[in-house]
């Protein structure tokens, strides 16, 4: 009989790494027993998670329901050579300092322009991917959140 293998975690230095070297995470959402879980691009400023969620879509009823929510980042190879994991449990609260508002717009500008990603990323935060990537800190087209609150972090990797 073999014996079962748990998978080691992480400190908080390797997830806090794994925070900052990714920008694409996934939010779980519950309402009256349902789930629904989708893709977010990010920003982690070492403290918190940051969002642009566009202001329509099933997120916003989840979300005005029920603000608690799980969000997990991962790094993973496509044949499962090496995986890391975290999954933060807090509740999302909507920004709505105008200062602190911008710092984050800046943050996902940066994002996009330092890592040289996509203009279609663009269209994940409600902007035609015709506009300028400047276009995030005039948008209206998306709220911003944090997670705030965090209850627990599960962060798991693959090896020692």
């Amino acid at each position: 009989m073999t014996s079962l293998v748990k998978i080691p975690s992480m400190p908080r230095t390797e997830y806090d790494k794994l925070l900052h070297e990714n920008h694409l995470s996934r939010i779980a959402f519950t309402k009256n027993d349902r789930a629904y879980i989708a893709p977010f691009l990010y920003v982690f400023d070492g403290k918190r998670l940051y969002f642009l969620p566009t202001r329509y879509g099933k997120k916003m009823d989840f979300f005005k329901t029920n603000p608690h929510v799980s969000v997990e980042v991962e790094d993973v190879a496509h044949d499962m050579s090496y995986y890391r994991f975290v999954t933060l449990s807090g509740r999302l609260e909507e920004i709505v300092n105008p200062d602190e508002k911008q710092s984050v717009r800046r943050m996902f500008a940066d994002l996009i322009g330092n890592r040289d990603l996509s203009e279609n990323a663009l269209k994940a935060l409600g902007i035609s991917s015709h506009e300028p990537v400047s276009e995030i800190l005039n948008s209206n087209n998306s709220m911003v959140w944090a997670l705030t609150n965090v209850e627990s972090i599960t962060a798991l990797k693959d090896t020692d």
